[in-house]
């Protein structure tokens, strides 16, 4: 545990560096914010103001960990976001496992949100969507999201709400995840926060959950958007705990900090986001 916040700690002096780098050639601060991707564990919804089509690459790092974004060893995603129009943002990824033990598995997923509430970069926003995803073993599921934001000049918060139900008699009937991010600007470039995530939420009322119980997650979380630059950067992580367990063995569906067999760990994702159109 002390190694993660010590990496945190040393990318976020590095990043806090860079970003003195670059404020001293750039003058004024941007009102709003058009970050497609400034949190790693909460999604945000896309609207009219910024259309902009991006791809994006992350990478994990897990121990006592296993999953799409905790995965036990290195983790990798692929992912492609954008605006469709009429309020709509597609959202896609693959990721790419490489575990400690050796072996190589993927996962894909897809989905559609819907602007419901909110049109502009600034202020509130609220989305729904749908989508369907296969895991690392084979099996698909539909998922449904639901999206909230408020980005102001200089912080930002956004929270999920996501559902799952696997095509698998063995599976949970529904799955619950939930997350929230919060970020505050301390420079030109530079935002600074925390993220939190609920995983299995049905293990509190289900003593056979089916990935092995309810996992929380809080840690730090750091984005970097240099001005007039095509990429932005952000990383977050932390511990993960147990909240409540099942006797179980996990399956393999998309988690973001896993299923684990037993003891509680850890992970770091990083990602890297390009915008096609800046």
């Amino acid at each position: 545990m002390k190694k993660t916040f010590l990496m945190l700690i040393f990318a976020g002096v590095i990043l806090n560096c860079a970003a003195q780098k670059i404020s001293e050639t750039k003058t004024g601060v941007k009102v709003g914010t058009d970050a497609a991707q400034p949190f790693l564990f909460s999604l945000n919804t896309l609207t009219a103001e910024n259309p902009r089509w991006n791809i994006h690459y992350s990478g994990s790092y897990g121990e006592r960990t296993s999953g799409q974004f905790g995965y036990d060893g290195l983790g990798q995603q692929f992912g492609l976001k954008g605006y469709l129009g009429s309020r709509f943002t597609l959202y896609a990824t693959a990721a790419i496992g490489f575990a400690n033990s050796g072996g190589i598995t993927s996962a894909q997923q897809a989905e559609v949100r819907d602007l419901v509430g909110g049109k502009d970069i600034a202020g509130f926003r609220l989305g729904a969507g749908l989508g369907v995803n296969r895991d690392w073993s084979g099996i698909g599921a539909a998922i449904s999201r639901m999206t909230a934001s408020f980005d102001q000049a200089n912080w930002r918060i956004a929270g999920n709400l996501r559902f799952e139900k696997a095509f698998d008699k063995t599976r949970d009937k529904l799955d619950f995840i939930t997350s929230f991010g919060f970020q505050h600007r301390v420079s030109s470039v530079l935002y600074l926060g925390f993220e939190a995530l609920g995983q299995d939420l049905e293990g509190f009322w289900e003593k056979d959950e089916a990935e092995g119980g309810t996992k929380l997650m809080i840690g730090p979380s750091i984005n970097l958007e240099p001005n007039q630059s095509k990429l932005s950067f952000s990383i977050s992580g932390g511990p993960v705990f147990y909240a409540t367990r099942s006797n179980v063995i996990p399956s393999e569906a998309i988690r973001e900090i896993g299923s684990v067999a037993s003891g509680n760990g850890y992970t770091i994702r990083a990602l890297v986001n390009f915008n096609l159109h800046r």
